[in-house]
Formats: C-alpha cells, structure tokens, sequence
C-alpha cells in the first residue's frame, strides 16, 4: 500500500485559557489513502468540525502534526499554506458558498483564477470538471437558477477542480432533503473512487454508509474505528462507543 495522502498525528486542539480552556481535540490520529472516503460522526461538540478544519489548514494545531500530499502543514507561512489549500484542497460546506453573480462554471473556475490562471483556460479547465460529473448543463446557470442539489454538486466540482486530491466536505447535505442528499453523496463517493481522498463530516448514519471507514469522536477523542462490513448505523442508535 502507497503512503497515505492525509496524515493527522497525535494532533491536540485547545482552545481558551485558564478556566475557559477547552481541548476540541484530544492525540487524535488519522490516516486517509488516496482513493478512499473517511466519515467522521459523534454527537455535537466531539470535535468532528475542529478535526475537519484542523486537517484541511485552516486552524493549526495547539500539538501534533498534519501532514497533506508529503507536505508537513505546520511547516509553511500563512502564504504557503494558502497556496497549499488552493491548489491541493477543495472543501465543500452546508451552505454551498456559490458567488451568486457568478454562473456555474464561473464559480467552478474561480479558485484557478484566484491562484493566476488566466479566465481562458480556468474556464476551460471548470467546465471540463463539469463534464466529468454530468454537470454540463448547469455551465451557464447561476445559482439562483439551480435546485439546492445541482448547487451542492457545482460547489463539489468547485473543490476538485485542477490538481485537488483532498475533498473536505462539512456537513454536506445538511440543507437538502433525504433524496437529494443521497444524490450529493455519490457524486462525493465517485470521486474518491476515481483517485480522491475523501474527509466527511456528518451525523447521518446512512451518510456515512457511503465511506470506507467510520470514525467515531467523543469529546474530542476517537473511541472507535469502523470498516467495510461494520455497521456505523448501530453505533449511533446505541449513542456510539463507549
């Protein structure tokens, strides 16, 4: 087996002082291949949004390290890192975060363009990403013109357009309904399939039925790891490990 492309290592998170102090994280370790989709669930406050933000670079840990594509996070500048983000990570959020005045394809391209592409080729490059998810129909929509789902898919082509290989998704489906959601999910679950590396945030359990494995967070510490044929459903209707 290749060595992971997302590697999290005894990371600590700590937030406040004093009496206010409070550990989001607590030595959490994590492995994510290239190719593979790791759910993170636990009930609110167990740190599954630190971790995700953690391990995407946009908050450092307080100790521990994260490591993206061979590339030690914490050993780049506020520039660097950025430039890391644009040009490895694409995160994808509840709420899509879609340039209402921007088409689809305009905001799939934006984040090239951000990084010096010149319009051209970005969009050439956004509507080819567009292509690969049966997206093409909505190039020339704006968001206003698309249905919750077709918005949510558009901002998944948003964070894998270029050389993106690690897909940071937060509660993705929290604002779509059930069917819809499902649809989210397998557009998610194909492109890890095709050589992504997937991090997925959510308290559904039939969400996170769609990854390879299951971690499960409780006041900040992972207490169980599932796989293949174990059930995360079981582990929720239970209140998760104990």
């Amino acid at each position: 087996m290749s060595a992971p492309h997302v590697v999290v290592s005894g990371v600590t998170r700590v937030h406040g002082e004093g009496e206010a102090e409070v550990t989001a994280l607590d030595d959490v370790s994590l492995e994510i291949q290239l190719g593979e989709l790791v759910a993170v669930m636990g009930p609110s406050g167990s740190g599954k949004s630190t971790l995700l933000n953690v391990a995407g670079g946009l908050d450092r840990p307080t100790s521990g390290t994260v490591s993206v594509g061979g590339q030690v996070l914490g050993d780049l500048g506020p520039r660097d890192l950025a430039k890391l983000r644009r040009r490895r990570m694409g995160f994808v959020f509840q709420d899509y975060n879609l340039i209402p005045s921007l088409t689809a394809a305009e905001n799939v391209a934006l984040p090239l363009e951000l990084d010096g592409t010149k319009a051209r080729l970005a969009r050439r490059q956004a509507r080819h990403t567009l292509d690969l998810m049966d997206l093409m129909q909505l190039s020339d929509r704006y968001p206003d013109q698309m249905s919750g789902g077709q918005q949510q898919r558009v901002a998944i082509a948003r964070a894998l357009v270029g050389t993106r290989r690690f897909v940071l998704a937060d509660e993705p489906t929290g604002a779509l309904d059930s069917q819809t959601g499902e649809e989210v999910l397998r557009v998610l679950r194909e492109r890890c399939d095709e050589g992504v590396a997937g991090l997925l945030v959510t308290h559904e359990a039939r969400h996170a039925a769609w990854a390879d494995r299951v971690v499960f967070l409780r006041d900040g510490t992972v207490v169980d790891s599932t796989g293949g044929a174990d059930r995360p459903e079981d582990l929720l209707a239970t209140g998760g490990p104990r």
